[in-house]
């Protein structure tokens, strides 16, 4: 009997990007793989410019790979579709829409339900990321924090099967961005939801991961993967960033980063970077 494939496969993944004429093309990713479990929470780690959005993009269809192959369940990625939901940095919202429908917006294909069970579904992840009371206020009379919990309500919405999280929180203030973090975890913990996260935090970064991917600068590949799972507990509270063993699995990542930082600068002060 055949076992059944893993959730998500990112196999020998490079992808190059031509240049304008004249120009040598940029390999940005180099041969990359790894497998990621159904409920997993993955953050991918590295540099500025080290190929990590580039490859959530990839895995979420939206950017074409050069080589390799990106499975789910067993299916290449060949594109955007409703199995994979992105967040992106900027606040992604209908400036036409109040909150409520900005988030049913998420819905707006689900032709298999009726508008009574879209409103449902709708008000079910409003209640989730924390804005009962907010439902009629129109997008742009609402704070940068809560319009990105807005964009994550309506991302959930669309019930995609793994959910892409690209610096979400980049923009946000530190006490509005460690309230999200923790609501990230509450939602992996009530969804069971495979969440992909793009950070350049390291702290943040430790703190979310079941298992932490750091990047080499350009091209990426894969230096280290930390399984932070394996030391810290699944349910998690900002306190736990006081302890020892936090602070020593954050200190180890932030050296990675910062030698593959070190090597950025080096090679393009030496006009080697590629």
């Amino acid at each position: 009997m055949e076992s059944a494939p893993p959730f998500l496969a990112i196999r020998n993944v490079t992808k190059v990007f031509s240049a304008a004429r004249g120009a040598q093309p940029v390999t940005v990713i180099d041969d990359v793989s790894m497998t990621i479990e159904e409920g997993e929470l993955i953050v991918f780690l590295g540099p500025s410019g080290s190929g990590k959005t580039t490859l959530l993009r990839i895995v979420g269809g939206l950017e074409q790979l050069t080589k390799g192959s990106v499975l789910l369940r067993g299916e290449p990625v060949t594109g955007p579709d409703r199995k994979k939901g992105m967040v992106f940095q900027s606040y992604s919202s209908f400036p036409w829409l109040d909150v409520l429908d900005n988030i049913k917006f998420g819905l707006k294909y689900r032709h298999d339900l009726s508008p009574a069970e879209k409103d449902r579904i709708a008000r079910s992840y409003l209640a989730m990321v924390g804005l009962q009371g907010f439902e009629r206020y129109p997008i742009n009379r609402i704070s940068g924090g809560m319009r990105q919990r807005v964009a994550l309500a309506r991302t959930l919405a669309a019930g995609p099967e793994v959910l892409l999280m690209d610096e979400p929180f980049g923009a946000l203030d530190a006490q509005t961005r460690e309230f999200l973090q923790e609501q990230v975890l509450q939602i992996r913990t009530k969804e069971r939801k495979t969440i992909i996260f793009v950070t350049h935090d390291v702290e943040e970064g430790v703190f979310l991961a079941d298992r932490l991917f750091i990047f080499s600068s350009r091209p990426a590949t894969v230096v280290e993967e930390i399984r932070i799972a394996s030391v810290l507990p699944e349910e998690r509270s900002l306190d736990l960033k006081e302890s020892e063993v936090f602070f020593k699995l954050r200190n180890h990542a932030k050296e990675v980063v910062r030698a593959q930082a070190l090597r950025a600068q080096q090679d393009e002060k030496h006009g080697t970077a590629r």
